[in-house]
């Protein structure tokens, strides 16, 4: 069978040819042995058909997956769990506030700043190395939406309204050094472009290129609760309720599990996979 000739309908609603080479990719960073990835191709080629959307190959994939090894199921659908730390975006500035944290910074997460001309209330403010970086958060709920122009845009001046205040304000110690915007989805490219000509820091996904979100979770093994197969939705609901929203936060706090009345026998598994996923 010639893959190649098979169109696919993407997320966004945009038409693309099927690449085999990508979703081998995909499953290979997953850590998974090649006889599960070749399997795993064989059933998805077998399956193929004119305008089947990414969505259900990224399913038929997963669920084989999911049978072979929960692990690394779950690694497998990071993407997925982001979205799923919605509908609202205060858990995604939480779980971006615990990715600074391990990375060797301190934060606040939801401070109110003043302006010169307003004041501002600030997703997260982290600090290292005695300079704060103001960082805005964009949750997208949805797969296929990007974040345009006009959010960096916005936050740009906003940034530049709580600077103009710290700088002409002889009381203020703080020393800013840059203004983030942080999404779960990707900027477009006049966003990209924007970033770069005035200096504001961009995080997506998939940028910067091997370091971006994803790169990085995968580095400090952050992942979300939300990315556990074996946890239920109303587990992780209440979990994200109770502002959990790190898997390595239940292997400190296992009392959050208690409170959910898990057996001990699934709580072993869950905790094994938990350990698993955080390199622990």
């Amino acid at each position: 069978m010639v893959t190649a000739h098979f169109d696919i309908i993407k997320s966004s609603g945009e038409r693309a040819k099927f690449s085999i080479d990508k979703l081998r990719a995909s499953l290979n960073k997953t850590g998974a042995e090649k006889l599960i990835v070749d399997q795993i191709l064989d059933k998805v080629r077998d399956e193929l058909y004119q305008g089947i959307t990414t969505k259900e190959i990224y399913n038929r994939a997963f669920s084989i997956l999911k049978k072979k090894n929960s692990y690394l199921a779950s690694k497998y659908k990071l993407k997925t769990a982001i979205y799923e730390l919605g509908p609202t975006g205060f858990p995604f500035e939480r779980f971006v506030g615990a990715i600074l944290k391990y990375s060797g910074y301190t934060t606040v997460i939801d401070e109110i700043l003043q302006g010169k001309c307003v004041s501002h209330e600030i997703d997260i403010i982290a600090n290292k190395d005695s300079e704060t970086t103001l960082v805005e958060c964009k949750f997208h709920g949805e797969q296929g939406l990007k974040c345009n122009v006009k959010i960096p845009l916005y936050i740009k001046s906003r940034y530049e309204d709580v600077k103009s205040f710290c700088n002409k304000n002889s009381k203020n110690n703080m020393r800013l050094a840059k203004g983030w915007v942080v999404t779960n989805t990707r900027f477009t490219q006049d966003a990209l472009q924007y970033g770069k000509c005035c200096d504001l820091y961009l995080l997506s996904w998939d940028y910067p290129k091997n370091d971006g979100l994803k790169d990085r979770i995968d580095r400090l093994g952050l992942y979300p609760v939300t990315v556990s197969t074996l946890l239920t939705n109303r587990e992780k609901k209440f979990l994200l309720s109770r502002e959990v929203v790190l898997c390595r936060t239940l292997l400190n706090d296992k009392f959050y599990l208690d409170h959910l009345g898990i057996s001990e026998v699934r709580k072993k598994k869950i905790l094994h996979e938990i350990s698993q996923l955080c390199n622990f």
